[in-house]
């Protein structure tokens, strides 16, 4: 059977995150693209692999996913024909045959989020889907040193959040930059690999940083801990999203 490689975007609002869920307790990205793949197999079902397994309300410009497809169908065939049987959330960008062996998930080398983050006034609703809010201005300074203090080689192991099947919660940030703009900021982050929820965990101890919860040593301190309990709750899944993933072929 050939295999297939799809780049998708989706808004995660009204989605109970990308995997899907035995038994079914929602609606799931891989969900909706696993029926309407399966539509055009001829009703067998065929398993999709996603490179993130993004979280509930969790949007993505960029997510890859692979499987093997009991019909040979042109690429772009393909693509026209799933964005005509998937709901208007989400979208086939491109699609591709894949090489041997390659897995959405496991062949990635490096995945690029991003974090829009609202700060101060009044939420807006137009903007409620896609940026998180929070009710105070951040100390710009503060902000940019605790993004410095989660570049590099370490153990995220105080970022990790239950529920997670990682062998190992030490991964390599080479990307941890923020951008401040007059409505709040942008957060991108970019690693080998992330634990569940761990970008909107980072986002979470920037906002500590920033409005003065913590100072910088006291939440290098909290990384250091390699305790949940120490490091400051998540930000809202709203703001968060997949950007890019990157592969060596």
């Amino acid at each position: 059977m050939p295999l297939f490689r799809l780049t998708l975007a989706y808004d995660g609002t009204d989605f109970r995150g990308w995997q899907l869920q035995r038994p079914a307790s929602g609606r799931t990205v891989q969900g909706v693209l696993e029926e309407a793949l399966t539509r055009l197999a001829g009703g067998g079902r065929v398993i999709v692999a996603g490179a993130g397994r993004t979280d509930a309300g969790v949007h993505a410009l960029g997510q890859v996913a692979s499987f093997d497809l009991p019909r040979d169908l042109e690429p772009d065939a393909l693509r026209r024909a799933l964005n005509g049987l998937l709901p208007d959330d989400v979208r086939v960008l491109d699609a591709a045959r894949a090489p041997a062996g390659f897995h959405a998930r496991k062949s990635a080398v490096s995945k690029l989020y991003r974090y829009v983050l609202d700060c101060g006034g009044v939420p807006l609703p137009q903007r409620r889907r896609f940026a998180g809010w929070v009710p105070r201005c951040l100390d710009e300074g503060a902000v940019q040193a605790g993004a410095a203090l989660l570049l590099g080689r370490r153990d995220f192991a105080s970022l990790a959040s239950s529920g997670s099947s990682a062998k190992t919660t030490v991964r390599t940030v080479t990307r941890s930059d923020v951008t401040f703009d007059e409505r709040g900021l942008t957060y991108e982050v970019e690693a080998n690999g992330f634990l569940r929820k761990m970008v909107r965990s980072m986002v979470g101890g920037l906002v500590a940083v920033g409005g003065g919860a913590l100072t910088p040593d006291a939440l290098a301190a909290a990384l250091e801990a390699r305790d949940r309990r120490a490091w400051p709750a998540p930000a809202a899944p709203c703001g968060l999203t997949l950007v890019r993933v990157d592969y060596s072929c």
